[in-house]
């Protein structure tokens, strides 16, 4: 039977369920490296969570290059990362876990990311993950990427759910914001690192890993959903 609590949850990919965000990391130092960027893997985490496409604008914002535009540079930069999750790519503990508790209370299943449908797509299918999910939304279809609560609206219009009966999972601190700003219970898994963003002080339960996701862990969720379910919604078009 479908909780009372929740009828949908929501996923984020890179870095939750895959281990990509280092492989991101690698391929932004080579590509965007290459065209002048003095850039490191620590300074990737500043557009963590972004699309492709922002994440190219902001650095040629901040460090402008000759030669191919902002959108022709993401597109070199997620052809890497479809390269390197195909090589090095694998699947982060409890991934199994977490999807098959959503799955026992009866919750259809939907994925939003600030990825490409390409990767998002190459990532599903390598990985086995693809019949799990209903519905998979990117923010490639949005006006505005995470912390924008725009991805996680429109994976759950995809569902037909109702956004505060949605439960996601994301470990990156704009994600965390979009998924709060869509009036969602949002459990976090950040890294260690970063564990004491701000952001993540508005999840509802932050996780070491998804290997913590239990029937425990869901009461509490169903508990912290009934508490939030009377806050006012925001307006999706709002920037």
């Amino acid at each position: 039977m479908t909780d009372p609590g929740f009828v949908a949850s929501i996923f984020d990919m890179d870095g939750l369920l895959v281990d990509s965000e280092s492989l991101w990391q690698v391929a932004e130092v080579e590509i965007l490296g290459g065209l002048g960027v003095p850039i490191d893997p620590h300074q990737c985490r500043q557009t963590k969570g972004m699309f492709v496409n922002e994440v190219t604008a902001y650095w040629h914002e901040r460090f402008p290059w000759h030669g191919p535009t902002t959108d022709d540079v993401a597109v070199q930069v997620v052809d890497r990362v479809c390269q390197l999750v195909v090589e090095r790519g694998h699947l982060l503990p409890g991934v199994d876990q977490a999807i098959g508790l959503c799955q026992r209370h009866g919750l259809v299943l939907g994925l939003a990311s600030s990825s490409e449908y390409r990767l998002i797509d190459l990532v599903l299918g390598h990985f086995g993950l693809a019949p799990h999910f209903d519905v998979v939304h990117s923010a490639e279809e949005e006006p505005y990427g995470k912390p924008h609560p725009g991805v996680y609206l429109g994976a759950a219009a995809k569902l037909g759910a109702d956004p505060t009966r949605c439960l996601a999972w994301e470990d990156a601190g704009a994600g965390v914001l979009a998924a709060k700003a869509a009036r969602m219970v949002c459990v976090a898994v950040p890294e260690p690192a970063e564990r004491d963003r701000p952001p993540f002080a508005i999840a509802d339960a932050v996780l070491g890993s998804l290997a913590e996701a239990d029937d425990d862990l869901y009461a509490r969720l169903v508990a912290a959903r009934d508490v939030s379910a009377g806050t006012p919604p925001l307006d999706r078009e709002a920037p």
